[in-house]
């Protein structure tokens, strides 16, 4: 016996003879799931969405000439994570707390028995951005029309309020810590024109221009008595140094002394010459040792002795007077000196006063600035601007978005068909029986002789 495994390529006739036998297979199938499709479609709650546009810019328009304490925007406006991050912003807790209780929803919740309303409101809560613009779509999804719209509009306010609100904290916040700063710096600065005044007092300094003026002109007045004590002591000295050589030589003192040197100088001499005279008169008539000559040499001697002790007298002087004047240069000398170093001093003064004076400059200048910033921050913490603007409310949506009923029932049909078919032809795979002469010579081989007919029985 000879069986063939090879099974031929199915027919037309073979499927419509399939779906001819398993036709109310076919038919229950398919209409179990149109209706089991149908019937659920139609029970489902309509969810309805509402959406509101938004537009949000990189940085809010600038009304005063000064830079945000907490700028809203971002610093650039390609900054990839800014829409990101205001997306997030949008659906957070932050923000839905702000429309649920603009909304009431909280007291309607409660008096309803219903879920948390922040929870149910962020769970219907989309935000998408319209590719290419700076607009964005804030949709709330739920079974209420009118409430999706009212709640779409409640979060887009929210958000506006909410950048508002993080501009103002910051800027309080800032002004908080200005105002601090500027009481702090206003203290530095108080303490350090004290320092400043206390060592003008300590260090006798009236003004630092006037007193260097002083000084310099002390200086220069100082240096003229020195110089002019310098040169006195020199011709002091010098003639000390004549008188001194005359010293030596007696006999040279009525030559060298004059009545400049001293006034009676010239009376003595006056009478030596009288007396000189004389004498060579009386020599004329008498000898050296008579009396008259003898007396007038006497007198003549008695006067140079004068004469020399005058002249000691005058080298005496002179010689106080060079001490006096090398005191004198001495005594100027350190007051030459004394100025120096008070001059030394001065500049010393005044680098510590320069010092204190732009501590002073400077702690003015940073209490100045913060002041500034204090007022511009003031003011600017006064204004609500914003970078959100609702370009387009929500209003209650004519359509809902889901059940979409005739996708559902088109889906149903074609998932119905699907099924059917697919369980009949999957039941007649599995049927192994021989049913007609076809199969006879299909599955065994074996030529068909003969077909023997099925009558019913009748009964008689």
């Amino acid at each position: 016996m000879v069986t063939h495994d090879v099974e031929p390529t199915p027919k037309i006739a073979d499927y419509r003879r399939v779906v001819r036998k398993h036709r109310w297979l076919i038919t229950g199938l398919f209409l179990l799931t149109v209706l089991t499709v149908g019937i659920w479609t139609f029970i489902q709650i309509p969810i309805y969405q509402a959406v509101a546009t938004i537009l949000i810019e990189p940085e809010p328009p600038k009304v005063l000439n000064i830079q945000d304490v907490t700028p809203v925007g971002a610093m650039s406006p390609w900054d990839p994570a800014f829409y990101p991050t205001q997306y997030e912003i949008i659906k957070s807790r932050a923000v839905v707390e702000r429309a649920v209780e603009a909304l009431n929803l909280r007291a309607r919740a409660a008096g309803g028995g219903g879920e948390e309303p922040s929870r149910g409101l962020s769970g219907g809560l989309s935000v998408d951005p319209v590719r290419n613009t700076r607009l964005v779509l804030i949709r709330v999804a739920g079974p209420d029309p009118g409430r999706a719209a009212t709640e779409a509009n409640a979060v887009a306010t929210a958000y506006a309020k909410y950048n508002v609100e993080l501009k103002l904290k910051g800027a309080r916040d800032a002004l908080t810590w200005l105002t601090e700063e500027a009481s702090r710096l206003r203290a530095k600065v108080d303490e350090s024109s004290q320092a400043l005044q206390n060592y003008r007092i300590k260090s006798g300094i009236l003004g630092m221009q006037e007193q260097r003026q002083i000084s310099a002109q002390k200086i220069i007045e100082a240096n003229k008595a020195y110089l002019e004590a310098q040169a006195q002591r020199m011709s002091v000295e010098a003639r000390l140094g004549e008188l001194s050589l005359v010293a030596k030589d007696p006999a040279a003192a009525g030559t060298i002394f004059t009545e400049a040197d001293n006034p009676l100088v010239g009376k003595i001499k006056g009478e030596i010459g009288s007396l000189e005279t004389e004498r060579s008169k009386l020599l004329k008539v008498y000898k050296e040792k008579h009396p008259e000559i003898v007396k007038i040499d006497a007198q003549i001697q008695h006067l140079r002795d004068r004469l020399a002790a005058e002249f000691q007298g005058t080298l005496n002087s002179v010689q106080t007077q060079v001490k006096v004047a090398r005191a004198r240069e001495d005594s100027m000398l350190k007051e030459v000196n004394a100025l120096r170093r008070e001059g030394q001093d001065l500049n010393d003064k005044e680098i510590q006063y320069q010092n204190l004076q732009r501590e002073v400059e400077s702690n003015q200048q940073l209490y100045d600035s913060i002041v500034k910033r204090l007022k511009e921050t003031g003011v600017a913490g006064g204004l609500e601007n914003s970078n959100v603007r609702i370009v387009e409310e929500a209003t209650a949506p004519k359509a809902p978005i889901r059940p979409r009923k005739a996708w559902n029932l088109g889906l149903s049909v074609v998932a119905g068909l699907v099924l059917a078919f697919g369980v009949a032809f999957a039941l007649e795979y599995l049927d192994t029986t021989v049913k007609t002469p076809d199969d006879v010579e299909r599955y065994l081989g074996f030529p068909v002789i003969g077909v023997i007919p099925a009558f019913n029985a009748r009964r008689r």
